[in-house]
């Protein structure tokens, strides 16, 4: 009985107890807690007292960046804007084509009526592409515009496969043509009776891309400065030749252009001639998509991108129609297909004593082309070694003008190379033909991407039509193509082709022998050694900008 009421009296005395303990642990617990929370206030102090002083650092840095002449942040600058981005695609598209493909389209076609057709066209089927071009540059904001897009969509083969032929081919050999153009014209007055020398053409051509390649590795802004200056003259120059072509017109000179004369046919062409002409004049609108190798330096490009895009092809198809109605109101079709310069011919015809004008301002013209396709081709070099498709040195910029200096030299040198290699006629149609064939397939990754991620995010949604009737117009004319000329488009493939092996040795095959490997660190960094450049750095608050507006429904974007 005793024990019983022992143990009950333990019990009603440990209950007490127990409270006492737990309100005791309750209290060290706070006690902790209230603790911690110092302890974490004053490590947050801390933190801010870090930051502050990081940020006075940065201050002082960045002072000290700003008198030494060094950027804050080494990184491709956002220097072009609306206007420039205009000049880049208008400066790029009036090269030398429109001074050289006349001859081209007009042997092609037959007749001068069925030639403005296909020079009209052309600007047609140049406008569907840029609509296109326009929803991928602002659906994937990289640079490096055909093989950007395609690497994203398609993967890395195809993706090199585009970058391969334009490095190897395309660009330098574009740049060659209008390098040979622009000492032609310069040369013609010096050489007035007979065609100038072969070595003075090509010195000619190499100092002006060596002089070019310079400008665009000292500062951006002085590149798209010149830029936008020769655009300029560019244009005034053709409104020299629509003007006095406006001129014969209203005295009644028109006699090529009426129906009964302009659409008699010599010969009847065949399908695959007409394919030919608009070879030679997608060969003048070629650059029309060149602003998109160029997106992470336009400001605001979601924006300027579409409305440089929008104002300039109607406006250089415009220009282009115009030309050629000149050329042709003063110009018989022999006499334009037995011409080298259509444009110095017109204004032997019709200058006089201001002859001199046309050809210089033809140089002026293609001096300025020069200048885009380095300006934007290198980019493309940059963004194939930044995907790891190219060696890694291409990849880097200059520590202090922030200009892609090895991916530069890597097209100059291609393009002095090509100098001295084919015949422009002969170069023409194989860019060309690789040239259609790389838009095809970028456009064709476009309705790839739509049903392949169809919520995402598009700023801008063309119609289904636009793509569709561009890839149906670009099957014609390529099949017609390899079909009327089997040769030339047989060396364009094979050369695209060749970059197969390439790829799987140099990108895929990951397993590469260690001397290979200490070979490509060696040279990577005596290149930046030499030319004193390094990786870009990427800001942060960009990426998650485009991430945040990535990761929105495809709602958001109507039909354009």
């Amino acid at each position: 009985m005793l024990v019983l009421v022992n143990i009950l009296c333990g019990a009603r005395d440990a209950a007490p107890a127990r409270l006492f303990h737990r309100a005791s642990v309750l209290r060290s617990d706070s006690r902790e807690a209230a603790q911690l929370s110092v302890r974490a206030r004053a490590e947050m102090d801390g933190v801010e007292r870090k930051r502050t002083e990081a940020r006075r650092s940065t201050m002082k840095d960045s002072d000290l960046q700003h008198d030494s002449g060094i950027p804050e942040r080494v990184t491709l600058k956002k220097e072009i804007g609306l206007l420039s981005a205009c000049t880049i695609i208008i400066g790029n598209i009036i090269g030398s084509g429109i001074f050289i493909s006349p001859k081209g389209v007009l042997e092609h076609s037959g007749s001068v009526g069925l030639a403005l057709v296909v020079w009209v066209l052309g600007g047609g089927v140049a406008a569907l592409g840029s609509l296109c071009y326009a929803e991928l540059g602002v659906t994937i904001p990289k640079s490096g515009g055909d093989y950007s897009y395609v690497t994203e969509i398609f993967g890395g083969l195809v993706g090199f496969l585009l970058l391969w032929s334009a490095v190897l081919i395309m660009y330098p050999t574009t740049l060659a043509v209008i390098a040979l153009t622009f000492s032609n014209y310069v040369l013609q007055p010096v050489f007035p009776h007979c065609v100038p020398p072969y070595i003075a053409t090509r010195m000619l051509s190499t100092i002006c891309i060596l002089f070019l390649t310079w400008v665009n590795c000292y500062s951006v802004r002085l590149a798209t400065r010149i830029q936008d200056a020769f655009t300029v003259g560019k244009l005034l120059a053709l409104g020299l030749i629509i003007t006095v072509g406006l001129v014969q017109i209203c005295g009644g000179h028109y006699e090529s252009l009426t129906p009964q004369t302009a659409f008699m046919f010599n010969k009847a062409p065949s399908v695959g001639q007409i394919a030919l002409a608009f070879l030679h004049a997608s060969f003048a609108f070629s650059g029309w998509n060149f602003l998109n190798y160029v997106t992470e330096e336009v400001v605001d490009p979601r924006r300027n991108l579409p409305r440089a895009i929008y104002i300039s092809i109607p406006l250089v198809t415009f220009v282009y129609t115009l030309t050629n109605i000149a050329y042709f109101s003063s110009m018989s079709p022999e006499e334009l297909l037995s011409s080298n310069a259509v444009a110095v011919t017109f204004g032997e015809k019709l200058l006089g004593v201001f002859s001199t004008l046309m050809p210089i301002s033809v140089a002026l013209s293609t001096f300025g082309g020069i200048n885009g396709y380095l300006f934007t081709s290198s980019r493309l070099c940059f963004s194939g070694a930044r995907e790891g498709h190219l060696p890694s040195l291409l990849a880097m910029i200059h520590f202090k003008h922030c200009t892609p200096i090895p991916a530069l030299l890597v097209c100059c040198s291609a393009t002095i190379v090509i100098l001295c290699i084919g015949e422009t006629h002969n170069l023409i149609n194989y860019v060309s033909f690789i040239n259609y064939l790389s838009y095809g397939v970028t456009i064709a990754s476009l309705l790839y991407y739509r049903w392949k991620k169809p919520n995402l995010y598009r700023p801008i949604k063309v119609s289904l039509l636009v793509p569709v009737c561009y890839l149906l117009f670009w099957a014609l004319l390529l099949g017609f193509s390899l079909h009327s000329d089997p040769l030339v488009c047989g060396v364009g493939l094979v050369i695209m082709l060749t970059g197969v092996p390439v790829y799987f040795l140099g990108v895929y095959w990951k397993d590469k022998p260690k001397c290979i490997y200490d070979f490509i660190e060696w040279a990577t960094y005596l290149g930046q050694r030499v030319f004193f450049v390094v990786f870009p750095q990427i800001d942060p608050i960009e990426v998650a900008e485009w991430t945040d507006r990535s990761s929105f429904t495809s709602k958001a974007s109507g039909p354009l």
